[in-house]
């Protein structure tokens, strides 16, 4: 089994080279460099130290993930074949160096010995640079996955390896959406060198229009101070404190019982804004939503059960594992595999062994119409349903006599469950056309509102009242209403 001894060689100034580090790579033993785009390089050819460079293999593969794979791998090779090696890295080997957590995964499962010669990190020379204490928190996110790391509005971020435009323009658009377009940020060259560091203050939407960038870039983000912005950590501490000894006294005294309305109130709220297509009124109200989840986290929290971040893997985890076609080597050709596959793990996690069981899970309290529809569909998942929507229009026909039959015998309790059959089959009908009936019956709803609000405006311009206006004066005024909201619909 070879060694490796791995070396930091620090920012990049020179005279930040450790003493153990100037021994190590002078001991005669093969040096490798992860990159020569470093100017500590300088004092290896300054001493005539031979070195090989893996530069060429970020040339020869496809992503950077399959490039520390090959260092990695070819490392061992070489500790291998030359007993005992030297491998140099910028900066920290223990900070943003991917190969060396790589090796060290390695060294566990025993294909090699490690030994590591700490460097000064890059993360000294630019807080020193930014002039910025990290004692309040300091997040430091790698810029060749940006979008794979969260930003923390409530810290500062250091982001490395911003190289060239391309990756600060995804920074940028990433970071926007977050800080908004003004933010200043600190861009950051050779970050410790003497004579070459430089550092510019600017707003975020310049980063990508600077030209001095390169290897040796960081960008440093302070965090949120005027609280512009506020993240779900924010959303949880506010909920803590309204709860608290020093809080809202309504706000303390709420059960999961008493909130139980809200989740309803607020869930409808936000379809309400979706169905009146207003952008600006959905995100208010979602955020409405998610305080119903935050408000109920809290709640548990404090009674031993469960808290937030229960509640968040949870559903990730649940999400992930009703997705075997997106996260596994299954597959989903279609929509409706797609929803085969998750109705099956959905049965799976709950233990529903019967097809009956499906159709009891769906939640009583859901809207009957909701509710009907997804009983529908479970029913059909097995075969049990028509061949086209022609069988459930003459289940339709069927139900309505049926229900003319129960008028004449003024037997309520039939009508009623004759009735609920009629309603059923209208609902299997919209589940053969793809029309969710909810949407459709609240249609129709807003549609014989506005069409009664026409007849009485036009009345009054009559002089006369509803009230006093015969059933046929009343249908003729209904019938043009139809006409002027379908003059309306002509003329958008």
């Amino acid at each position: 089994m070879g060694k490796i001894t791995i070396v930091g060689l620090g920012p990049g100034d020179i005279g930040s080279l450790t003493l153990g580090a100037i021994e190590q790579i002078s001991n005669g033993n093969k040096v490798f460099l992860r990159t020569e785009n470093h100017p500590t390089v300088k004092y290896l050819d300054e001493k005539e130290i031979q070195y090989n460079s893996y530069d060429y293999a970020y040339e020869a593969q496809q992503s950077f993930e399959k490039v520390y794979e090959f260092i990695a791998e070819d490392l061992v090779k070489k500790s291998q074949e030359f007993d005992n090696i030297t491998y140099c890295v910028p900066g920290h080997p223990l900070v943003a160096e991917k190969t060396v957590e790589m090796l060290m995964e390695l060294e566990k499962r025993g294909a090699i010995e490690i030994e590591i010669i700490p460097g000064l990190s890059f993360i000294e020379p630019v807080i020193l640079a930014v002039g910025h204490d990290p004692i309040n928190g300091l997040k430091v996110i790698d810029g060749l996955n940006i979008h794979e790391t969260n930003a923390d509005i409530n810290v500062d971020c250091l982001i490395t390896q911003v190289y060239d435009k391309m990756r600060a323009s995804e920074l940028k658009l990433a970071f926007m959406e977050i800080y908004g377009d003004e933010h200043e940020i600190y861009v950051i060259n050779s970050a410790g060198i003497k004579h070459e560091e430089n550092v510019l203050r600017i707003p975020l939407y310049e980063i990508d229009r600077i030209d001095d960038i390169g290897f040796l870039t960081s960008v440093y983000v302070p965090k949120l101070k005027n609280k512009a912005r506020y993240d779900i950590h924010d959303l949880m501490r506010i909920m803590e404190r309204l709860r608290g000894k020093e809080g809202c006294p309504w706000d303390s005294e709420q059960t999961h019982i008493s909130l139980r309305e809200y989740v309803i109130e607020e869930a409808y709220e936000v379809v309400d804004t979706i169905n009146n297509d207003d952008m600006d009124a959905l995100a208010d109200e979602l955020g409405d939503l998610l305080l119903q989840v935050v408000f109920h986290s809290q709640i548990a929290k404090e009674e031993g059960y469960f808290n937030l971040w229960d509640v968040t893997t949870n559903i990730c985890s649940k999400l992930i594992h009703r997705h075997p076609h997106v996260f596994l080597d299954k597959t989903a050709n279609n929509v409706s595999e797609a929803l085969k596959s998750w109705n099956d793990m959905k049965a799976e996690e709950k233990n529903i062994e019967s097809y009956a069981g499906r159709l009891r899970d769906i939640p009583k309290s859901l809207p009957s119409l909701m509710r009907s529809y997804k009983v529908g569909q479970r029913a059909a998942d097995v075969g049990f349903d028509w061949n086209d929507v022609n069988g459930a229009i003459e289940k339709l026909y069927e139900e309505l006599e049926e229900v003319m039959a129960e008028i004449k015998s003024n037997n309520k309790d039939s009508l009623e469950s004759e009735i609920g059959d009629l309603i059923f089959a209208v609902v299997n009908v919209c589940r053969f056309v793809n029309i969710n009936p909810e949407n459709a019956i609240n249609r129709t709803i807003e549609k014989f509102v506005e069409r009664f609000e026409f007849i009485e405006v036009e009345s009054k311009k009559m002089g006369l009242d509803l009230k006093g206006m015969s059933l046929k004066d009343m249908d003729f005024m209904w019938n043009k209403a139809k006409i002027h909201k379908n003059k309306k619909n002509d003329k958008k």
